[in-house]
């Protein structure tokens, strides 16, 4: 926890009025330690999720949370985005460039260097360029199917992740991935799988960074290339039941219009992986409203017309269950570019972490997010920049 935040932030939150707390979590690479920061301050707030949810990074750091005793959720959390950003070569880089050129320019071109030295060398206990590159192996081959190996990634999972628990302790658990031969989405979750190492990968598997991965005879990529956003899985595909989720992106569609081709690459990631959360958001609440106003039709029409076959048929759409829709976005800063999703540098994953926490402590502080909606449709949502909160 960063050691200046103000005591009167570290109070537990009452337990909310709610049957779900879900915990949404897109992708992004590097910026994933944006998540941990939000997740270690949800856990002082006593807010731990009944479901997570994940794709591609998201699906790691899920796996880190639902594969741990609580206690141990951010330690682990912490351990890995440390081990896999401790990289000597270039750690003195980014403590003294800053230093001899101040600005945003300074750090820019440390960032530029942290992930050009990423992208020729990988990351440790993580990803590792192929040697020989994929160009020199035999068509057919999983070797001829990306840049990198990720045989470091597996054991990183197997080391720090208890998949036993994943598949025991009664947290849901959903990793999204997309099926290389049919391009269909695909959710591995608890309810109908036995999750492994190779579900985390599947949907880490990013093209044409990464193989697919082999899971029962089909291959899988990373879900960001469907989409990059779990929300839809949880609130139309789950059970109907009153909801509070923390939806965490890691890329946000608002955004400058750019003004170079540098800005330009960095837009169009922005708005191709933030995956219309808002979109979806907005849709759901037109859902919730017709959900409600069949309820409340139902409610008054006799008896007979609401066991007609007709009347049973609505009452499977019908539901007075309310949600809240937290949605905290990583916003980047000016010295990030369109590498920033692959620059792994120490001192990037502390300032995103730090960023997560402040976020969502600023965002608890607002007693409304924790309330059930009073609203015609039932929904609520959040959003620390769009409604100009702290």
């Amino acid at each position: 926890m960063p050691k200046d935040v103000p005591k009167k932030t570290r109070q537990r939150a009452e337990q909310p009025p709610f049957d779900c707390i879900a915990l949404l979590l897109q992708g992004g690479g590097a910026l994933g330690a944006y998540q941990g920061g939000v997740y270690e301050a949800l856990a002082e707030a006593g807010l731990e999720p009944d479901w997570v949810a994940g794709i591609s990074v998201g699906a790691i750091n899920s796996a880190l949370i639902a594969g741990n005793a609580p206690e141990l959720r951010v330690q682990r959390l912490r351990q890995f985005w440390q081990s896999i950003t401790s990289d000597p070569r270039w750690d003195w880089c980014h403590s003294l460039l800053p230093q001899l050129m101040k600005g945003d320019f300074g750090q820019s071109l440390t960032n530029q260097l942290s992930a050009a030295s990423v992208a020729c060398g990988g990351v440790a206990g993580f990803f590792a360029p192929r040697m020989p590159g994929p160009w020199m192996h035999p068509t057919g081959s999983p070797q001829a199917t990306s840049y990198y190996e990720c045989d470091a990634l597996r054991l990183t999972l197997e080391r720090m992740i208890d998949f036993d628990r994943i598949n025991e302790a009664g947290m849901r658990f959903s990793v999204g991935a997309v099926n290389v031969r049919s391009g269909n989405f695909v959710y591995f979750d608890t309810t109908t799988h036995h999750i492994g190492p190779e579900h985390i990968m599947a949907s880490s598997a990013l093209p044409p960074a990464f193989s697919p991965v082999e899971i029962d005879g089909e291959h899988y990529w990373d879900g960001g290339i469907v989409s990059n956003t779990p929300l839809q899985w949880v609130l139309e595909y789950g059970p109907r039941q009153d909801t509070l989720a923390f939806q965490i992106d890691l890329w946000s569609a608002r955004g400058e219009l750019p003004r170079n081709m540098a800005e330009v690459m960095t837009r169009q990631k922005e708005i191709q992986y933030s995956s219309r959360t808002r979109a979806n958001s907005d849709r759901f609440k037109d859902s919730q409203r017709v959900r409600h106003a069949l309820a409340s039709i139902l409610q008054r029409l006799p008896e007979e017309l609401r066991n007609c076959p007709e009347g049973q048929f609505l009452s499977h759409n019908a539901d007075r269950k309310v949600y809240n829709l937290v949605q905290l976005i990583y916003r980047a800063r000016q010295c990030e570019d369109s590498s920033k999703d692959y620059e792994f540098s120490r001192r990037s994953m502390e300032e995103h972490w730090r960023a997560g926490y402040y976020d969502t402590v600023r965002t608890l502080r607002h007693p409304e997010v924790l309330e059930r909606p009073r609203n015609q449709a039932g929904v609520m949502t959040f959003d620390l920049a769009r409604d100009g909160r702290e």
